[in-house]
């Protein structure tokens, strides 16, 4: 299934911005980050927006945001509560083929430090837990393939994402 882009859709610390830099290298293509994309249109940090915005009005910035991307032969990097937007997963999954990179709770939890600092959207209350059992459901609803990232290296990960596309 090729498209025009790769889309890479996942929890906070899966790995959509590291593995989209050294992917898009090894095919040719342009790197976009989409979080990078909100920060520049809005001109504050994520946890910023966040913090001035509340948790769904970010959502609904991040769904605007990413619902315009106008590229072709890119690799995006999403933020990982892109999936709350569907206009915008409808319009990512048309110019893009969605590929989840997937990883247990107790690797996420590993790999992120300071949610806030990262710009994670937690609802009052909600756990890390809470949001991982929330959000797998929809990273697989919209992905056309989903990649296992547990113990394997980055350079497996592009490998086997540069073999399928």
């Amino acid at each position: 299934m090729r498209k025009d882009n790769i889309v890479l859709i996942g929890m906070p610390g899966a790995g959509k911005s590291t593995v989209g830099v050294v992917l898009a290298k090894r095919l040719g293509c342009r790197f976009v980050d989409s979080d990078l994309v909100i920060q520049e249109r809005y001109g504050r940090l994520l946890h910023e927006l966040i913090e001035e915005r509340g948790v769904e009005g970010f959502w609904k910035l991040e769904n605007d945001a990413n619902a315009s991307l106008d590229i072709r032969k890119s690799v995006i990097a999403t933020g990982g509560s892109v999936i709350y937007g569907e206009e915008a997963m409808e319009h990512l999954r048309r110019i893009g083929m969605v590929i989840y990179l997937k990883l247990s709770l107790e690797e996420v939890e590993e790999r992120l430090g300071d949610l806030n600092a990262r710009g994670v959207t937690l609802m009052p209350g909600q756990t890390l837990a809470d949001l991982y059992e929330e959000r797998v459901p929809l990273y697989e609803k919209y992905a056309h393939w989903t990649v296992d990232c547990n113990n394997r290296q980055i350079r497996e990960i592009v490998h086997l994402i540069a073999e399928k596309w």
